[in-house]
């Protein structure tokens, strides 16, 4: 593989697992309660 191919998929990986990262922290600080915005049932 060239040096370029090597560093685009560097560059990709950066970016799929610090966005799986980021969603992690941001799940982490403010957890997804189910129900929470849903309506109550009549």
């Amino acid at each position: 593989m060239s040096v370029g191919a090597i560093a685009m998929m560097v560059i990709a990986m950066v970016i799929v697992w610090g966005g799986l990262a980021g969603a992690v922290a941001l799940l982490r600080r403010h957890p997804d309660r189910p129900g929470e915005d849903a309506e109550p049932d009549s």
